[in-house]
């Protein structure tokens, strides 16, 4: 068996918030491998953030994140379980992150996969299924290839799923659950809006070849 380092041991930790010896166990149990290490944990409900995903989170802060030049703004919610936490400074950090993360990733839409309604998936499914490039094949290959397509085009929707902005080794439900550890609570993303200057009116477009030719004419 492999020597388990306690550099690789810590790392694991700040990832999930389980113990010192029960990460120590998952890495030799996965023979020091760390995604199968964190599955383990969550398998045997050892981590902090699946042992306090159930609680209730009913405080913590609405803040909001305005981009340089007053072209995006975002408003994100963010709970966690007491005012206390709500007031700390790594939990508004967290919260302002999140707002920045969101401001940063103009395809998210959803705060995770689950909440993505099932009529939309549906009809993806419908519209890849169409494509032209897989007409040729087997009805089972077509599906197991549609599936791949809409399992990317979930995660690109939501926000959980994206690599943190800061830390690309990570994701934003990872960052999230790290906070969980550190800070011993509860914390859930709950909704988010985000606002583009000028989305959503039609602007009038010129036709300025159209317009010189019409000018050259009178002349």
């Amino acid at each position: 068996m492999a020597e388990i380092s306690a550099k690789v041991v810590k790392e694991l930790r700040e990832k999930t918030g389980a113990g010192m010896m029960d990460c120590k166990k998952a890495l030799q149990e996965t023979e020091g491998d760390m995604d199968k290490a964190v599955e383990w944990l969550r398998q045997k409900g050892i981590t902090s953030a699946e042992k306090k995903a159930g609680k209730v989170a009913a405080e913590g802060l609405v803040d909001s994140y305005i981009h340089t030049g007053g072209r995006v703004g975002v408003l994100v919610e963010v709970n966690c379980q007491t005012d206390f936490v709500a007031r700390n400074q790594a939990f508004k950090e967290l919260v302002r992150n999140i707002a920045m993360q969101i401001a940063a990733t103009p395809n998210v839409e959803y705060v995770r996969v689950s909440d993505i309604p099932t009529h939309l998936i549906e009809k993806e499914k419908e519209i890849e299924m169409g494509r032209e490039d897989l007409a040729s094949k087997p009805v089972n290959v077509r599906e197991k290839i549609v599936q791949g397509r809409i399992d990317k085009r979930v995660k690109e929707l939501s926000l959980m799923d994206q690599p943190y902005i800061k830390d690309q080794s990570i994701t934003v439900e990872e960052l999230v659950k790290q906070q969980v550890a550190q800070l011993g609570e509860n914390i859930q993303v709950r909704r988010f809006a985000r606002f583009v200057l000028g989305e959503g009116i039609e602007k009038e477009e010129t036709d300025f070849a159209s317009e010189v030719a019409a000018q050259t004419g009178k002349a």
